[in-house]
């Protein structure tokens, strides 16, 4: 069974479409980047996955289910916007999770959390912006999901923080699970997805596996996209 099965897909905003009649089929398994221009459909399409979104049409599969309650039990989603309390320090933050989710590790989460180097003793608010992504990514990849969504986990830190953050997703993620990551750094993402789905105007515009579209096409991913969002 695939991790997700999409038919169809449509969303507007104001009747402006967000995403058009898309069709989708992600093994689990994999690592799969998530790719394309401001206003392609990328957050759009992971918040219908994550059940977060209503009012689409379509056919919608996680994991076997319709996004709602049953699939939100087996999906991990990082929004790309800080959605923890500032007063909150590293233990309120899992503390919050175990109680939120039955499949959170709370060992997981610690250990994380200490890789990141991240500081127990501060709250969020004196932390800086890479130690609080660094931070939810530790509560996001400590759930034992079927289906991990990261709305742009790395973006508006600085290249260092970005190489740790990609470590420790890798470091964390069940190989039995499927990760679909948003972001428009392809270049930082190159090395860890197996395959890339390559969206315009909410529909798919480019998709396959890394090996097959960089062997196809003899550049990079990240100069692939680029000609392709050039034309």
């Amino acid at each position: 069974m695939n991790a997700i099965e999409i038919t169809g897909l449509s969303k507007a905003y104001r009747g402006r479409p967000a995403l058009r009649g898309l069709d989708l089929a992600l093994a689990p398994g994999q690592i799969v980047g998530l790719m394309g221009d401001n206003g392609s459909g990328k957050t759009t399409l992971l918040k219908i996955l994550a059940g977060v979104l209503a009012d689409w049409d379509g056919d919608v599969r996680v994991a076997g289910h319709i996004p709602g309650p049953e699939s939100k039990a087996v999906v991990s989603f990082l929004p790309d916007a800080s959605f923890l309390p500032d007063a909150h320090k590293p233990a309120d933050s899992i503390a919050q999770y175990a109680r939120f989710f039955a499949d959170f590790d709370q060992a997981k989460a610690r250990q994380m959390i200490d890789f990141f180097g991240l500081p127990w003793d501060r709250t969020l608010k004196e932390m800086s912006k890479g130690m609080r992504e660094k931070l939810q990514i530790s509560l996001a990849m400590s759930r034992r999901a079927k289906v991990y969504l990261l709305d742009e986990p790395i973006s508006g830190v600085d290249p260092a923080s970005r190489d740790v953050i990609l470590r420790g997703i890798l470091s964390n993620f069940d190989e039995d699970a499927l990760l679909l990551i948003s972001t428009h750094l392809i270049q930082d993402v190159e090395q860890i997805v197996d395959s890339v789905l390559f969206l315009r105007e909410g529909a798919v515009l480019l998709q396959g596996s890394a090996d097959d579209l960089r062997a196809e096409h003899g550049v990079s991913l990240d100069a692939l996209f680029r000609k392709v969002y050039a034309s």
